[in-house]
């Protein structure tokens, strides 16, 4: 029969029908096959499962399986069967073989004889004993049964210690969309993307290719050394020094305590987010531009001279004769406002002359471009034979994020007339 259904036929429901509709009974391994395993469970729920394990009296080859339930997987139109042992059910196991050590299988086994023809239908806990040999390997398990342990046999044994001689392989299953407990050496994969697992207390997801390690709850911060590749974009983990990170979807990165929060000195090396700020070794507030931390508020650009220099010249000049400045200039980067305040001045003298005028303005590039030349209109200005010390101070437009130069020009009023030039500065502040 090719298509079947449970409780809707009239003529009667058959075994298989039964076994092959237990939709939402077990771990899907494919579209039409479940994960063949121990349910789990434990009184108390102090462990992971308890069902079907395997203990034995040391020194002797007596052993037992405790009461437990299984579903056992088989082909698809057959199904798959529950098995349920109520009681304990002993075993005893062949000596051990005068020249090799042998391995042999505790398995949990359906017959059915409509499909095997054994002439029995029942479930068994039976022995599958191994072959003796210098380096032993477990034998091959019959067909449609579950294996639970395998049990090492030494030359020659007539008696186990069962704490070693026992080797746990029970695989678990759950209902459809519950999570698996099961072993740290279960290799078996996912049975579709978002399957969850939980591994040695470490809850892991099924991406459709492998498993990856996952929080202990959707949102959650994975904690430190549990989470090497994260399972989406934008999950948090403690980092092993105790600094929270995100992942960006391709690195793990710093972040600041909360949102919106300012991450502490020494704690972000990249920001997570544009607009981002942390506290620099420096006390210095700054912001994550997207690429590059720069100072929240940025500081005035300034720079100074007291060697003081003379010019005659009448057009505006950088260079002052008797001074080791060439050119007093600083450079700035335009705030994101797009304009700053430009102050320069000095202490002025005209020597001999009480009608001449010295001048000192500021000259603006935006990188090799002059967008500004120096000119009377945006100059300090001052005539004397006592100096006096004078400044200017204005607001100019400029494109946010270019770096500009500001350079002090000179100049006399007269060419017959000498000008001193000293205490110079220049300053360049953000603007609204």
């Amino acid at each position: 029969m090719t298509v079947r259904t449970a409780w809707l036929s009239p003529d009667g429901q058959s075994r298989e029908d039964t076994r092959t509709n237990q939709v939402g009974a077990l771990t899907p391994v494919t579209d039409s096959k479940g994960r063949s395993g121990v349910l789990p469970g434990s009184e108390g729920g102090l462990y992971r499962v308890t069902g079907l394990w395997l203990a034995g009296t040391d020194g002797t080859l007596n052993a037992h399986v405790t009461p437990g339930r299984a579903v056992i997987q088989s082909t698809v139109d057959r199904g798959a069967y529950p098995v349920a042992v109520t009681e304990q059910v002993d075993l005893v196991f062949a000596a051990g073989d005068a020249q090799y050590p042998r391995i042999d299988l505790v398995v949990l086994r359906v017959y059915d004889d409509t499909y095997d023809a054994s002439g029995r239908t029942e479930a068994a806990v039976e022995i599958v004993r191994g072959t003796p040999a210098t380096s032993p390997v477990a034998p091959t398990a019959p067909d449609v049964c579950l294996v639970l342990f395998s049990v090492t046999v030494p030359a020659n044994a007539g008696g186990l210690t069962w704490s070693a001689a026992g080797t746990d392989l029970r695989p678990t299953t759950v209902a459809l969309g519950g999570i698996l407990p099961t072993r740290s050496d279960d290799t078996a994969a996912g049975g579709y993307p978002g399957h969850y697992r939980d591994i040695n207390s470490t809850l892991q997801r099924w991406d459709g290719s492998a498993w990856v390690p996952y929080p202990k709850g959707l949102g959650g911060i994975a904690p430190a050394g549990t989470v090497t590749t994260a399972s989406y974009t934008g999950q948090y983990r403690e980092s092993t020094d105790g600094v929270l990170q995100r992942w960006d979807g391709s690195a793990w990165v710093p972040y600041a305590k909360a949102t919106g929060g300012i991450a502490p000195a020494g704690a972000v090396t990249t920001g997570s987010y544009t607009g981002q700020y942390r506290d620099s070794s420096g006390g210095v507030l700054q912001r994550w531009n997207g690429s590059a931390w720069l100072p929240a508020v940025a500081p005035p650009a300034f720079v100074s001279s007291l060697d003081a220099g003379t010019t005659a010249s009448t057009t505006y000049t950088a260079a002052l004769t008797g001074s080791a400045v060439t050119a007093l200039a600083v450079t700035f980067t335009v705030p994101s406002t797009g304009a700053v305040l430009v102050a320069v001045g000095a202490r002025l003298r005209t020597a001999g002359s009480t009608t001449t005028t010295a001048f000192v303005a500021p000259q603006i590039a935006q990188g090799s471009t002059v967008v500004l030349a120096g000119n009377d209109e945006y100059a300090a200005c001052y005539g004397g034979t006592i100096a006096g010390s004078v400044s200017t101070v204005f607001r100019y437009p400029l494109t946010p994020g270019t770096a500009c130069t500001v350079t002090a020009l000179y100049r006399s009023s007269d060419s017959a007339v000498t000008c001193t030039f000293d205490n110079i500065f220049v300053r360049v502040d953000p603007a609204g």
